[in-house]
């Protein structure tokens, strides 16, 4: 082995036990925000959960909060880049909505190195409920959304602040996502199949909800993590 080749192996270890000790903390952050709540964890107990120090955690994240959104952040990446790969035709919405749910469908991927995806799961109804981290939440979703538009605007040959279309076709988009979140956090089913179906079942119905006049009668089936629990959907624009 070269000397070049003995630096680069190094080099590549020391990555790797990086990755690992930062993915040790947002196992223990998550597991306890999500056991025993946000507000009641501290820094020293997850660094001794982690089994490092409390100058250690800082070294990996500034705050509480910047560890609660590290898979958020992740997945949120995850979709702008399945965002950017969907063909150039097709129109925003069909593209908006393949790329969500192909995120949804490859989320391991994107995650896999930190925490289960069932975490992620319980993290992301967990963060919906603390209303300290929902502010921060919004926070992000808007900025996410502004940079989706202009994604979208880019896509298009449009200037992003002289057409008003890619912003308003992902805030319709938004809309879509954040009522079925907060159904699903409402609901019995915390699972991640759950999250997909019911984000799948308001995105595929968009266009019929956008559209006028609206057909009379529900507007498609009650998805099952709503049945048994909640009243019937009748269609997604009165929710």
């Amino acid at each position: 082995m070269t000397a070049d080749q003995a630096a680069s192996a190094r080099a590549g270890l020391r990555e790797r036990r990086k990755q690992r000790t930062r993915g040790a903390l947002v196992r223990a952050a998550l597991a306890r925000f999500t056991r025993q709540g946000y507000e009641q964890t501290t820094v020293e107990e997850i660094a001794g959960a982690a089994e490092v120090s409390q100058r250690t955690f800082f070294r990996y994240f500034a705050s509480k909060e910047e560890v609660a959104f590290a898979t958020q952040e992740a997945a949120e990446a995850h979709f702008f880049a399945r965002l950017r790969e969907r063909p150039p035709c097709e129109p925003p919405l069909t593209a908006l909505r393949r790329a969500a749910l192909g995120a949804w469908d490859t989320i391991g991927d994107a995650i896999g190195e930190l925490v289960p995806v069932e975490l992620h799961v319980r993290a992301y109804r967990m963060i919906e409920s603390t209303p300290v981290l929902l502010a921060a939440h919004l926070r992000r979703t808007a900025e996410l959304q502004e940079r989706t538009a202009r994604e979208i605007a880019r896509r298009e040959g449009l200037d992003v602040d002289a057409d008003p279309r890619p912003r308003l076709v992902v805030a319709v988009f938004g809309g879509a996502t954040r009522v079925a979140g907060k159904l699903w956090g409402e609901c019995g089913d915390c699972t991640a199949e759950s999250l997909r179906e019911l984000t799948a079942f308001y995105l595929d119905h968009l266009g019929a909800g956008l559209a006028e006049p609206w057909a009379a009668g529900p507007a498609g089936r009650v998805p099952p993590p709503l049945r048994g629990g909640r009243a019937p959907v009748s269609t997604p624009g009165q929710t």
